[in-house]
């Protein structure tokens, strides 16, 4: 693809017509992280945090922002999404968790950025739930692993 897509002929912003296109299987991975204080990532991690289980919390968050994608970013096309996982991944040697985002259709685009939706808002829960002892988190290397489907087929990122 050489040229935006979201852009007609005069250079105005457009949702793009995907009409034409035939229903496929789409799947795509997103993931990203978020860094903090060893004492933070510890309370998370024993569950001793006074606001509950921060990574349910944040499971849950992450599946409603793949769902509500096209409400937040404006040319986005609203899916019928037909699975979402998320998982997170305690790193206690780098006081980070980790987190990965898989989201599914079979229809006439692809859901690249609901993945990349549900990982930022997955992350952004938790930095909300935990600002009050540790403010100096961030979110950090929130990338697209993979997507399947569609006319462009499948696209994987290398290994970091």
């Amino acid at each position: 693809m050489t040229q935006f897509t979201h852009f007609n002929a005069a250079g105005e912003a457009q949702m793009v017509d995907v009409g034409d296109k035939l229903p496929t299987r789409r799947v795509a991975r997103a993931a990203g992280c978020i860094r903090m204080q060893p004492a933070t990532l510890h309370m998370i991690a024993a569950g001793t945090h006074t606001k509950g289980d921060v990574l349910g919390v944040a499971r849950i968050a992450a599946i409603m922002a793949a769902k509500r994608t096209a409400e937040l970013v404006p040319l986005c096309h609203p899916l019928a999404l037909t699975r979402v996982t998320i998982e997170f991944l305690i790193d206690t040697n780098a006081a980070q968790v980790h987190c990965q985002a898989q989201v599914e259709t079979t229809g006439q685009t692809g859901v690249e950025i609901e993945a990349l939706c549900a990982v930022q808002i997955g992350l952004l829960t938790i930095y909300d739930m935990c600002k009050a002892i540790d403010r100096g988190m961030i979110i950090d290397a929130v990338r697209l692993l993979e997507k399947a489907g569609g006319r462009s087929g499948h696209w994987q990122r290398a290994p970091d």
